[in-house]
């Protein structure tokens, strides 16, 4: 189904579906980001990324409310403007209305520096060193109950509020690892709300859930069993998530075919929506003035061919490996030297938690190590741009012969259908078998495994060497695969199975 035919057909579920409900969402970060100018004046400015986008074009449409954290003084400011009600997002055209949950710094800190971030975030990604973490002594677990529980009852708690006023049942859309306990909370006080989550990050089976306590995995499972749909990113999570359910949940009747949870005579339907990126909006910002400008700008440090790659920088990105295996390329084909560059664009990430800040010693370290090794006063290997500059990345994905998306587990990884949307070279795609963007792109991508050195620069050496028939038919076909399933699609395919439910419930 193509995006084009969807966006009047979710214009139409929309009325369909919220005409007499109220429309929720909720998420640790809200769309709107509130600063303090220099003259101390609030203003807001709208959050980046394809969700934000989806999930607040169907304000277009309807009223709807995004219960979020503040997150710094300016949010805690508009807040506090607003009696700590909600007010109206300020966005033309839009009717967003945003209700922010504040916290206290400490509160805050327990809930998103230690057990969100790291805790819950490396779990997911298989980041632990299960001989030596995670160490769940008493500062986690007062993390646990002062922090992780506190935030999701104050986020729940502002649901409830604001899903009083509704004719109908409620239709309530909950987001990521950050509010695992929410559903519960509110289902105690409005049994009959409708409530999705949607789970973003990576969902590993139950042996690796292990790492935490029983009551903890219990909860977390059972908080999401409280929604009536889980989405999740892939098959693979969902097949997990099922297992997890089966071993923490107590008295859980899973149907693995049917892909339900039964509880208590509450039903629970587990589904994968693979979320994608906007593609209209894509395309619009690559042809903007300013991104012109920042293809002039980078394209010196281009050469006769070009490996990009755009990450967050952390360490589940995997980006350690990907240096070790150019510097493998470099050392294997001695006739690329001089001819093969390699642009990393790094966005800085969670800089207060020590395992990023030595991981991004360890992403610098190797890119000196390799300009030295083989770097001379015309060229050097590696060059590497420190900033969160999206325009000026969506210009490199413009420009890059292969895209090397080789992360070591990701739920899906925008960047890798991004790239092939704006790309301009017929560029490659290297991507790990460990995203989730691999389940859809495999068969147009050169798939490799994260751990394999030698396979990654095998295939980084096939990307380089292919023919441009080859490069054409991959390049066409991954355009069209994203295109075809974009954040719209992602966006439809959510509230159609809302609108099921919400009709089977007033039979």
């Amino acid at each position: 189904m193509p995006p084009q035919a969807d966006r009047p057909r979710l214009h139409q579920l929309c009325e369909e579906l919220l005409s007499h409900r109220n429309l929720i969402i909720a998420s640790n970060r809200g769309p709107i980001d509130y600063r303090l100018n220099e003259a101390g004046k609030l203003q807001g400015r709208r959050g980046s990324g394809g969700v934000v986008t989806a999930l607040s074009a169907i304000s277009q449409y309807m009223d709807i409310t995004w219960v979020a954290s503040a997150m710094g003084e300016g949010d805690r400011r508009a807040a506090e403007m607003a009696q700590w009600r909600r007010f109206k997002a300020p966005i033309p055209g839009h009717n967003l209305y945003i209700r922010f949950v504040v916290s206290s710094g400490s509160t805050y800190y327990k809930y998103y520096s230690v057990f969100c971030n790291p805790l819950l975030w490396f779990l997911q990604h298989c980041m632990w060193n299960s001989s030596h973490t995670p160490n769940i002594d008493a500062r986690v677990r007062d993390a646990w109950e002062n922090g992780y529980k506190f935030v999701n009852r104050a986020i729940a708690e502002a649901v409830i509020n604001e899903a009083s006023e509704s004719e109908l049942p409620p239709l309530l859309m909950l987001h990521d690892y950050h509010l695992y306990l929410a559903a519960g909370y509110i289902r105690e006080q409005i049994p009959n709300a409708i409530i999705q989550h949607f789970t973003h990050i990576p969902w590993p089976g139950p042996h690796y859930w292990q790492l935490l306590t029983r009551d903890m995995c219990q909860a977390i499972c059972g908080g999401l069993c409280a929604s009536d749909i889980v989405g999740l990113q892939t098959e693979r999570d969902v097949h997990n998530f099922l297992h997890t359910c089966e071993v923490f949940v107590e008295g859980a009747e899973v149907d693995y075919k049917g892909r339900t949870i039964l509880i208590n005579d509450h039903h629970v339907k587990v589904k994968a929506y693979p979320i994608s990126v906007d593609v209209a909006n894509l395309r619009k910002q690559v042809r903007s003035p300013l991104l012109k400008e920042y293809e002039d700008k980078i394209r010196p440090f281009f050469g006769e061919k070009t490996i990009v790659r755009v990450d967050r920088l952390e360490p589940s990105k995997n980006i350690v490996r990907g240096f070790r295996s150019f510097d493998i390329l470099l050392e294997r084909y001695p006739d690329l030297q001089g001819k093969v560059n390699f642009l990393a664009f790094l966005v800085p990430s969670r800089t207060r938690i020590k395992q990023y800040r030595r991981y991004a010693e360890e992403v610098n370290d190797s890119i000196e190590a390799i300009n030295t090794k083989y770097g001379n006063d015309n060229w050097q290997p590696i060059k590497a741009f420190y900033e969160n500059n999206y325009t000026q990345a969506l210009a490199a994905l413009r420009l890059y012969d292969v895209l090397l998306v080789n992360p070591v587990v990701d739920g899906m990884n925008l960047v890798a259908k991004e790239g092939p949307t704006v790309n301009t070279c017929d560029g490659v795609l290297v991507l790990s078998e460990a995203a989730g963007a691999c389940e859809q792109l495999r068969e147009n991508a050169l798939p490799v495994t994260p751990c394999d050195l030698e396979g990654t620069m095998e295939a980084i050496y096939r990307a380089l060497s292919m023919s441009p028939e080859e490069r054409s038919q991959r390049a066409a076909a991954l355009k069209k695969s994203v295109e075809e399933e974009d954040i719209t699609l992602w966006l439809y395919r959510q509230l159609s199975d809302v609108n099921a439910l919400a009709l089977e419930r007033l039979r």
